[in-house]
C-alpha cells in the first residue's frame, strides 16, 4: 500500500511538473521540412531531394474551396475552439465506448500539426497529452489562418507527398493553386487514411469519401449544393504515378558530390532546405540514354551480390559548353549505385587514337600520309618481353602501306602504335592533356592502344574539341544554386579555351566518319542516323573492356561496357557499346534536322589518285581528300591507267613504235607540280591526245572511260 500511494503521489508530482515546463518554455519555431528541387538545362524539374517530399505554398495562393474541403472533413469546429476540442472529445469517446474499439478520432487540426511538428507517430496516452498542450501554445502564439497554413503544409497525403502542394503534382500531375473544387475535394477525402483512400488504389472508395467532403462543405456553406452536385459529376483526371526513383540517379548523386565539394554545409541539409539547383542535365536525352541502355544490352546475369554484369555506363556533353547532357552509371540503379560514368576507371582500347592523329595532323602530317602494317618489335623495360603489336582479329599484319585515313577506319593496331613510335609517346601524352584527359598517364608506346585507364566522362569531354572545332570545355553539371531565401549562391558559366587547330579538329572529324561508313568499325551504326556523325570503337586486347566514343555537332557521347570484375567479353566494342550508342543518338535526335560539321576556313579538297596518293591525272582511280592548305599534293601522278597510252606513245601519230603502254614519258609540257584550279585539258599536248584516244576506243566499240 505504501509503494501504491508513493506511486501514485510521483506520478501527480510528475504530471504537475510536465505541465508548469510546458507552460514556461517556449515554443520552439516549427520546423518545416522541405524538399531541395534539381532542374534541368531547360529547368524543369528532374528531381526533388527530400526527408518528406514537401514544397511549402501559402495558404492565399491556393484555391479558397481547398483549406475549406480539409476543415470540414477533419475539424469543422476549427475556428470556434482554441486548439483542443472538448465537445470532440467527448463525442469521439462515447462512439467509441459504444462500439467498443477506435471508430472515431478527436484530434483538431492544430493538434495535428502540433503532433506533426514536434512529436512522434507513437499513440500513448503522454503524447496525447503532450499534443493537447502544444496545440493550446499553439493557438496563443499563431493565429488560425497561419496553423491552417502549417496544416496544408504538413499532412501527409499518401505515396510519400507531405502537403498539399506535392500530393497536387502526384495526383493531378499539377500545382495546388490550379486545382478545381473536385481535386480539393479529393485531396481532403485522402487525408484520413491515404493507404485507403488513395485514387491509384481504391477510386472507387476515393469517390464515395469525396461526395462526404462536399456534402459536409454545403452543410457548412462553403458552397452550395449546385457547386457540390457539379463536383460529384466530375470524373477522377490522374497523373499517371511517378516512380520515387528519379530518371537520373546517377546524375543526381554525381551533382550532389560536387556540391558537397565546394558547399559541404549545404550538401549536408539539402535533403531539408528547400534549395533549389540548376544543372546541365537534358531530361528527353536522359529518357534516351535510359532506354537506349534498357533495350540494347539485354544479355547478363547476377553475380554474387545480385547485380546484372556485364555492366555499362553512358555519359553525354554538349561539345560547345560542357553542360553533361545525360548520364547512366550503372544498368540499374537499385542494383547498384557505383556510377561508372565518373567513378569507375577502365582502359579505352582504340578509343584513345584520335588523340594520336590529332597529334600527327598538328605536325604536318596528311591523312593520305603511310606507314607499314607489318611485324614490328620494340624494346620494353628492364626484364620484360619485347613490345610486338598486332592487329585486331585473325590477322595480325597486313603487310602493306596504308594511309592514315585507312588506319582509323578499320582501326589498325600496328600503324598506330608505330606512328606514335615516330613522333613520340610523350607527345601523345601531352595532347591527350590538352583535350581534356586527367588520369594518370605515362608516355609508353601502349598508350597508342588505351593501355591507360580513363573514365567516360573524361573521354566524352576529351572528344569535345574535335565537334566543336578544337575549344576544350569543362564538363558542368551545376548551373546555378538558390537558396530557400532566393539568395543565389554559386553560378556557373560555359568555360572554353582554344586547345587544337580548328582545321585539325575537322581532319580527325573527317576520319572518324569514315569510321561510321562502309567498311569502317562503325559502320553497321552510321547508317542507322541518317545524319552526320563521327565515331571510334575501343576494345582492348583481352576483350575485357568495351567502349563507343562518338559525336555529332550537337553531343559527345561515350558509352563502356565490362564486367565488374573484369573479364573477357563475347563481343568487341562496336558491337557492345556501339548500338547503345547509336540507339541513344538516334532517340535524342529524332525529330531534329540533321546538321554537318562546321567547315572552317583553310582546308582544301584535292582529287588524288587511290593508287600513288598523288594528285589525279585523268586515267586515275580517284578520291577526293581533304588537307590544311599547304600540304596537300602537288605533283600529278606519273602512271597510266588504261591501256590507251599517254601522249607521246604507241597510237598517236609521233609515239615511237613498240613501247608498251603506260610506259611512255609524260610530254615536255607537262609540269612537275600541278597549278592550282588548272584544267589538265588545257595543258598543251593533252585535248588533242585525249580526242584521239577516245575515237581510238570508240572504233573497237568499247564504252570511253574518261568523260566527255
Amino acid at each position: 500500500m505504501l509503494a501504491l500511494r508513493a506511486g501514485l503521489l510521483l506520478a501527480a508530482t510528475g504530471v504537475v511538473a510536465f505541465f508548469f515546463l510546458m507552460q514556461v518554455l517556449p515554443l520552439p519555431e516549427p520546423p518545416v521540412l522541405a524538399a531541395s528541387t534539381v532542374y534541368g538545362r531547360n529547368d524543369e524539374v528532374i528531381a526533388r531531394l527530400y526527408v518528406e517530399d514537401r514544397i511549402p505554398v501559402k495558404l492565399d495562393e491556393v484555391p479558397s474551396y481547398l483549406p475549406q474541403a480539409m476543415v470540414a472533413i477533419e475539424d469543422y469546429r476549427f475556428y470556434r475552439h482554441a486548439g483542443v476540442d472538448f465537445l470532440g472529445i467527448g463525442r469521439a469517446a462515447f462512439r467509441n465506448l459504444l462500439a467498443l474499439r477506435t471508430v472515431e478520432g478527436a484530434s483538431t487540426i492544430t493538434q495535428q500539426v502540433a503532433r506533426t511538428l514536434y512529436l512522434s507517430q507513437i499513440r500513448t496516452y503522454t503524447r496525447k497529452i503532450q499534443e493537447a498542450i502544444l496545440a493550446l501554445k499553439l493557438e496563443k502564439l499563431y493565429d488560425k489562418q497561419q496553423i491552417l497554413e502549417m496544416y496544408i503544409n504538413q499532412i501527409y497525403l499518401g505515396h510519400g507527398s507531405y502537403g498539399v502542394e506535392v500530393a497536387s503534382r502526384v495526383y493531378f500531375g499539377k500545382s495546388s493553386r490550379e486545382l478545381t473544387l473536385a481535386e480539393s475535394a479529393t485531396l481532403a477525402a485522402v487525408a484520413r487514411s491515404p493507404e485507403n483512400y488513395s485514387p491509384f488504389r481504391n477510386p472507387e472508395s476515393t469517390l464515395r469519401r469525396r461526395s462526404f467532403v462536399l456534402t459536409r462543405m454545403v452543410d457548412l456553406g462553403y458552397i452550395t449544393a449546385d457547386d457540390a452536385e457539379k463536383a460529384r459529376a466530375e470524373p477522377l483526371r490522374l497523373a499517371e504515378l511517378q516512380p520515387r526513383i528519379p530518371e537520373a540517379p546517377y546524375f543526381i548523386d554525381y551533382v550532389l558530390a560536387e556540391i558537397s565539394a565546394r558547399y559541404p554545409d549545404i550538401a549536408a541539409d539539402v535533403y531539408q532546405t528547400g534549395h533549389q539547383i540548376y544543372t546541365s542535365l537534358d531530361l528527353s536525352m536522359q529518357r534516351a540514354a535510359n532506354t537506349a541502355m534498357a533495350t540494347q544490352l539485354t544479355r547478363g546475369e547476377k553475380d554474387s551480390a545480385g547485380v546484372t554484369q556485364p555492366q555499362a555506363a553512358l555519359v553525354a556533353v554538349d561539345p560547345q559548353t560542357g553542360y553533361i547532357l545525360a548520364m547512366v552509371g550503372g544498368r540499374s540503379y537499385r542494383e547498384t549505385q557505383l556510377n561508372r560514368a565518373a567513378q569507375a576507371h577502365r582502359q579505352p582500347g582504340s578509343a584513345f587514337k584520335p588523340f594520336l592523329y590529332a597529334a600527327l595532323l598538328d605536325r604536318g602530317y596528311t591523312v593520305v600520309s603511310q606507314i607499314a602494317c607489318e611485324y614490328v618489335s620494340f624494346p620494353a623495360g628492364p626484364g620484360q618481353p619485347r613490345y610486338e603489336p598486332k592487329d585486331y582479329g585473325s590477322v595480325p599484319y597486313h603487310g602493306r602501306l596504308m594511309t592514315m585515313r585507312e588506319a582509323v577506319k578499320i582501326s589498325d593496331n600496328v600503324a598506330a602504335v608505330r606512328w606514335c613510335n615516330e613522333i613520340g609517346p610523350s607527345t601523345m601524352v601531352s595532347y591527350a592533356r590538352m583535350l581534356g584527359i586527367h588520369s594518370p598517364l605515362l608516355p609508353y608506346l601502349p598508350i597508342a592502344l588505351g593501355s591507360f585507364e580513363v573514365y567516360p566522362l573524361e573521354m566524352a569531354v576529351a572528344y569535345a574539341p574535335l565537334a566543336n572545332g578544337g575549344f576544350r570545355v569543362q564538363s558542368l553539371a551545376v548551373r546555378k544554386i538558390v537558396a530557400p531565401d532566393g539568395r543565389v549562391i554559386e553560378e556557373n558559366a560555359p568555360q572554353a579555351t582554344e586547345a587544337l587547330d580548328p582545321r585539325v579538329a575537322y581532319l580527325v572529324t573527317s576520319m572518324l566518319s569514315t569510321v561510321m561508313g562502309p567498311g569502317g568499325t562503325g559502320g553497321h551504326l552510321g547508317w542507322t542516323l541518317n545524319r552526320p556523325s563521327a565515331g571510334k570503337t575501343g576494345t582492348t586486347s583481352d576483350n575485357k573492356d568495351a567502349w563507343f566514343i562518338g559525336y555529332i555537332p550537337e553531343a559527345v557521347c561515350a558509352v563502356y561496357v565490362g564486367y565488374d570484375d573484369p573479364r573477357a567479353l563475347w563481343a568487341p566494342g562496336g558491337r557492345l557499346a556501339g548500338p547503345i550508342w547509336a540507339e541513344f543518338i538516334r532517340l535524342a535526335m529524332a525529330g531534329q534536322p540533321a546538321t554537318a560539321f562546321p567547315r572552317p576556313p583553310g582546308i582544301v579538297d584535292v582529287t588524288v589518285c587511290t593508287q600513288t596518293l598523288q594528285a589525279a591525272n585523268p586515267t586515275c582511280p580517284t578520291a577526293v581528300e581533304v588537307f590544311i592548305e599547304g600540304t596537300q599534293p602537288t605533283a600529278i601522278c606519273p602512271l597510266w591507267h588504261f591501256d590507251v597510252p599517254p601522249p607521246g606513245g604507241p597510237g598517236t601519230d609521233e609515239g615511237p613504235e613498240g613501247e608498251e603502254p603506260g610506259l611512255a614519258p609524260w610530254p615536255d609540257e607537262l609540269p612537275d607540280e600541278l597549278p592550282e584550279d588548272i584544267d589538265l585539258l588545257d595543258i598543251p599536248g593533252w585535248r588533242e591526245w585525249f580526242e584521239r584516244a577516245r575515237e581510238a576506243w570508240q572504233r573497237d566499240g568499247e564504252d570511253w572511260p574518261l568523260g566527255p
